[in-house]
């Protein structure tokens, strides 16, 4: 271990947490004196350590190229070996602001004002040239930093506000010796290279189309095939083994609908709303207070139309499916011996995202999700919750993903009661029946305040994607409240009306999020049975065509997805291309294979297999299909010739 010293004169280890977040910190002050001296008109914003490495971000002319990045690389060095030292020193608020004025630094006399009363208000010097508004703590001198590397650039908006000014940040990393970098930037490699929005592309899984929209991606014929599988599997799951009933239900509705359920009131930016009727702001509060007594709530919404300014009814995309799931329930009266009435849907949806936040298939303003909705008596809660639990981590281990992921039981925030349905009594009830339950089952969760449905506390099952991004993948959720809003019940046993409980919930999620997931977890290598293309036949030549073909049509006719690469080239290169597009199994047929009924088999996972007859291939790749069987594929070394 090697150490460090601080501004302050203490000591710490530098391959610590801590010390490599000084150095990190340290090094992201030094980029933004060379970015000063190489563009002096440049402003500064924010540059703090983060996991892996750090940031700043700056308001200049134009984007940073890689040729600019390295540029500052070989400016950061020469104030590297400068050594200066860093000093901290304090201000008076105004003095403060003043200093940051003089330098013409906007985004810094704006932090400064927003700091409280009586803040600290310190800065950090790196010799006589360079100032920075700055917390610490830092390095004792420039000369400490040993090896860093600057990694990428993009945009940003201040403060992470899309309203506000868009800014240029650069990404770097710093470790304490050369070896640990090094090791880092090969990580970074391999993320690249599994980083699902290049390689999702490459393997013409999905694109995207400027003059379609952001956020709408096209799934190409092969990752079509791959949902589609994905898709069949979780509906018969649920169907045959699981006891849900499925539906299909309108793609949008009247504005009354999402009223009912408050989502219009607490979500409306989020959707997607044809005809709006422009309320006023008094308008609007006055409009949710209608629908805020759930005694009256649904004949306000049968009686009322709302219309838009050419008497058009107002509706929007669904940006969920449970309203409409409810009416399906509703549509008959059920009994206590019904429940749990268990409805599944493969159902798209739209969400209004902003444009920032945008990414390849995993945020999106159209997606498909495994959704469902189980109406349940309040005795049947816990076992019907621990079911759901219990399919997700199926869905989850049959997808090879199981040890990727976390759990979090997602909260109300006590501190805004606005955002939620319900009382503080009524979050306290449904909570400690969800922390029972989880811990019944000995789940091991984390709990997170304010991240909860505005109608219940939910299980979110998070994964984080190859740049370390956490997104929830799978989510259940517990409703006490809704029932009430579309007056929905269940006759008893004693013949009396009662509201059922409902859960919300996900077997396996969003299907492109999942493509995008499995794509970086596999990094295009998928499990035989997901995959679009699962046997190609390489003819030696084409006098073995005829004998290629007969082999995909028995193939084919036992449900196999199989082609025949029949173009004039050589073998070495069909078997090349086949390894390239990481296919599973590539089947090599020939005089001596098509006279005795054979294949030779190459496979993605050992190489060589060698001869086999085609009835043999056969039931072997059915039962690898059939099982869902994740072969592990051998280093390259170990791979038969």
């Amino acid at each position: 271990m090697s150490t460090i010293m601080l501004t302050d004169g203490q000591i710490i280890e530098g391959e610590s947490a801590e010390g490599l977040k000084v150095i990190r910190h340290t090094c992201s002050h030094v980029l933004a004196e060379a970015v000063k001296r190489l563009y002096p008109n440049a402003k500064l914003a924010i540059g703090p350590a983060i996991d892996d490495g750090f940031y700043y971000d700056f308001d200049v002319d134009a984007p940073f190229s890689r040729e600019d990045l390295d540029a500052l690389e070989a400016e950061m060095k020469k104030i590297i070996k400068e050594g200066n030292k860093l000093e901290r020193f304090e201000l008076p608020r105004e003095e403060a602001i003043k200093f940051m004025e003089e330098r013409n630094e906007p985004y810094k006399v704006e932090l400064i004002r927003d700091l409280p009363e009586d803040a600290v208000i310190s800065f950090y010097s790196q010799g006589e040239g360079f100032t920075d508004l700055c917390a610490g703590p830092h390095l004792s001198s420039t000369k400490a930093i040993k090896a860093f590397k600057l990694i990428s650039s993009s945009m940003a908006y201040w403060r992470g506000d899309s309203n506000k000014a868009r800014l240029q940040r650069i990404y770097g990393t710093a470790y304490t010796n050369k070896e640990d970098l090094n090791a880092h930037m090969a990580r970074l490699e391999d993320i690249k290279m599994r980083d699902h929005n290049r390689l999702g592309r490459e393997m013409e899984l999905f694109t995207t189309v400027d003059v379609i929209g952001q956020g709408l991606p096209l799934i190409m014929p092969k990752g079509t095939k791959m949902i589609q599988k994905l898709q069949r599997w979780i509906e018969d799951l649920e169907d045959r083994e699981w006891g849900y009933v499925r539906t299909r239900t309108p793609y949008m509705a009247k504005s009354n609908l999402y009223k009912l359920s408050d989502h219009w009131f607490h979500y409306k930016d989020g959707m997607f709303v044809l005809n709006d009727d422009l309320m006023s702001e008094e308008e609007a509060l006055e409009d949710q207070k209608l629908y805020s007594d759930p005694n009256f709530a649904m004949k306000n919404a049968q009686e009322h139309v709302y219309t838009d300014d050419k008497g058009r009814e107002v509706m929007a995309l669904r940006p969920m499916t449970c309203p409409f799931q409810y009416f399906v329930y509703k549509a008959k009266q059920h009994s206590y011996r019904d429940l749990p009435y268990r409805m599944g849907e493969t159902s798209t949806l739209f969400r209004n995202e902003d444009s920032g936040e945008m990414h390849g298939l995993t945020r999106v303003r159209q997606f498909t999700i495994s959704e469902g909705h189980l109406i349940c008596t309040p005795e049947q809660i816990a076992d019907e919750f621990k079911n759901c639990v219990k399919l997700a981590k199926y869905c989850l281990t049959t997808l090879g993903l199981e040890d990727e992921v976390t759990y979090r039981m997602s909260k109300w925030d006590p501190n805004d009661p606005g955002k939620y349905m319900g009382t503080a009594a009524d979050w306290d009830i449904v909570q400690d029946k969800m922390r029972e339950i989880l811990n019944d089952i000995g789940l091991d969760y984390t709990e997170a305040d304010g991240e909860a449905a505005f109608y219940g506390p939910k299980l979110d099952i998070q994964a984080k994607n190859v740049y370390g991004k956490e997104d929830t993948m799978i989510t259940i959720q517990l409703d006490m409240f809704l029932a009430e809003r579309y007056d929905m019940y269940y006759i008893d046993e004693n013949g009396d009306k009662k509201r059922p409980y409902i859960i919300h919930r996900t077997s396996m999620g969003c299907y492109e999020r999942t493509l995008a997931w499995l794509i970086e977890h596999y990094a295009g290598k998928f499990p035989t049975w997901m995959c679009a293309e699962q046997v190609r036949v390489l003819p030696i030549s084409d006098k073995f065509e005829s004998y290629a073909e007969k082999v995909r049509a028995e193939l084919n006719a036992a449900g196999i997805d199989v082609t025949v690469d029949n173009r004039s080239e050589k073998i070495g290169y069909k078997i090349r291309e086949a390894r390239m597009d990481k296919l599973p199994y590539m089947l090599i047929v020939g005089e001596q294979e098509e006279a005795a009924g054979l294949v030779s088999v190459r496979s993605r996972f050992e190489g060589n297999e060698g001869q086999k007859s085609l009835e043999e291939f056969k039931t072997q790749i059915l039962k690898e299909i059939a099982t869902k069987e994740i072969r592990v594929e051998l280093p390259e070394d170990q791979k038969k010739r």
